[in-house]
């Protein structure tokens, strides 16, 4: 789905340099004020800067710069809703979201840093110390590995076996919808176009809405 982040910004194709366009620093000013625009050039920076770098060190970089620079806050504290999912913008502008936006965020980072979207998933887990349902990033070096867990609750990366604490239930990206096997993908169970928060997501990415 690299085509929404597409309509935010303006791609230099030489070298896949990743450029945000004027148009948007300009609102987004208007909109959230200076301090936001210079986080958004942190994050143009982040993906331009290490777009050549190995995946492992991808990871930690971007989860780094989210997990270090965004406050954890409630949608129905920061939106007034019980669940709203928000773009990559309005994430890193806000600087606050919940996990839901911390993976999203980091799902198309990565996306756009040019990790393939058949190695990520975000994935809908239990969070057992807290009894809670909980989203992270979930990354597979190959088809059929143990995934990575990339937590705004965890800063380090792990592998799915060592975050016993993590119960999954399903996951999905821009390909599909899988009902979670024990720390792994699981059965295809359709179009992540049934998830209806995603879908929405896609389309105020795609009217450049922020």
């Amino acid at each position: 789905m690299l085509f929404a982040l597409m309509f935010i910004v303006k791609p230099v194709l030489t070298g896949e340099t990743f450029r945000i366009s004027a148009n948007v620093f300009q609102r987004v000013e208007t909109k959230y004020g200076k301090p936001a625009v210079q986080r958004l050039r942190a994050w143009e920076d982040l993906i331009r800067k290490n777009n050549r770098l190995p995946e492992h060190e991808k990871l930690k970089k971007v989860n780094q710069f989210f997990n270090a620079r965004i406050e954890f806050v409630n949608d129905i504290d920061l939106y007034g809703k019980k669940d709203y999912w928000a773009t990559p913008i309005e994430f890193i502008c806000r600087q606050a979201g919940d996990c839901e936006d911390f993976a999203i965020a980091k799902y198309f980072t990565l996306k756009a840093m040019g990790v393939e979207e058949k190695k990520l998933n975000i994935t809908y887990v239990k969070a057992l110390q807290y009894n809670i349902r909980h989203m992270v990033l979930t990354y597979y070096k190959k088809p059929g590995a143990e995934p990575l867990i990339l937590d705004n609750l965890v800063d380090g990366i792990s592998l799915a076996s060592r975050r016993t604490d993590l119960l999954p239930i399903f996951s999905f990206n821009g390909t599909g919808l899988w009902l979670a096997k024990q720390r792994g993908k699981g059965q295809l169970a359709g179009r992540s176009r049934r998830i209806k928060s995603w879908g929405d997501l896609l389309q105020r990415m795609s009217e450049n809405q922020f």
